[in-house]
């Protein structure tokens, strides 16, 4: 799914099948954001899946063109994966899920048979999966161009575990301590050209940049889409927040380079 919302697709996981015609219907309404919808069936729809057939004949019916993109993985495989996962099969009953998986093909193999795609996961990892449906569903979809997140936070509140790269912002004096500016925050203009408009700020700001213009490129080589930078500060107000909207407007401006900026500490008290 992951994949699918990098090529610009709305993605859906495991919406009951009689729904797809009207997913079809609201996606092709004038003003529509986009026309490419990527929809997620499985087993974990028990009784609701048998409805699949019916759901795609009326597709077929308004001439909705669609293709079916069958992931599957040998026993062995499915076997040890529920087993890392510790979740149970959805067909599971009193047998062993041997058997429960024996019942998910005979009851896939229709859909299998009239697949457009068929990709077998077992000897693939994430990536491996990645590069795989980009080279057989997706090929000409995929874009090269980046989502940079800078994400601002206070070091007293911790680090954000998910961010790719950590940027400190402490080495810029602090407008905590001037008394005018202490209510304010980064996205005020007070407090950003006091943070902003220092040679050291305005030096880290292009280094930062530049060395983000160098790797992208290596991003995009490895599938890697998108890219959360943290830039944090003591408490997550003043100085962080200035310098990753300074450092979203900056880089901005590069092509094929598309940015968000967070603040998750801004409205904390204290």
């Amino acid at each position: 799914m992951e994949t699918f919302e990098d090529a610009g697709y709305f993605c859906v996981d495991n919406m009951p099948p009689q729904m797809i015609p009207a997913m079809a219907d609201l996606f092709r309404l004038p003003g529509a954001k986009t026309d490419r919808v990527a929809l997620v069936f499985d087993v974990r729809g028990r009784k609701y899946f048998n409805e699949l057939d019916g759901a795609l004949a009326e597709l077929d019916k308004r001439a909705i063109p669609y293709r079916i993109v069958f992931l599957e993985a040998s026993e062995d495989t499915l076997a040890a994966r529920y087993q890392a996962t510790r979740r149970q099969h959805p067909l599971a009953t009193d047998d062993s899920l041997s058997g429960a998986i024996a019942r998910e093909r005979r009851l896939l193999g229709a859909l299998r048979d009239r697949a457009d795609v068929v990709i077998d996961t077992s000897d693939l990892n994430v990536h491996q999966l990645r590069r795989r449906v980009q080279d057989t569903v997706l090929a000409g979809d995929l874009t090269d161009r980046v989502m940079v997140t800078f994400l601002s936070f206070g070091y007293k509140y911790g680090l954000p575990h998910e961010a790719d790269m950590v940027l400190d912002a402490r080495f810029i004096p602090n407008p905590h301590w001037e008394e005018e500016l202490r209510p304010l925050c980064g996205l005020d203009e007070p407090v950003r050209s006091y943070v902003i408009e220092r040679t050291e700020t305005l030096g880290f700001v292009e280094r930062a940049v530049s060395l983000l213009r160098y790797l992208i490129p290596f991003y995009v080589g490895e599938c890697k889409r998108y890219v959360l930078v943290a830039v944090g500060c003591t408490g997550g107000r003043h100085r962080s927040v200035a310098l990753a909207e300074a450092l979203a407007d900056r880089l901005g401006q590069e092509p094929k380079v598309n940015v968000s900026v967070r603040h998750r500490d801004l409205e904390r008290k204290s």
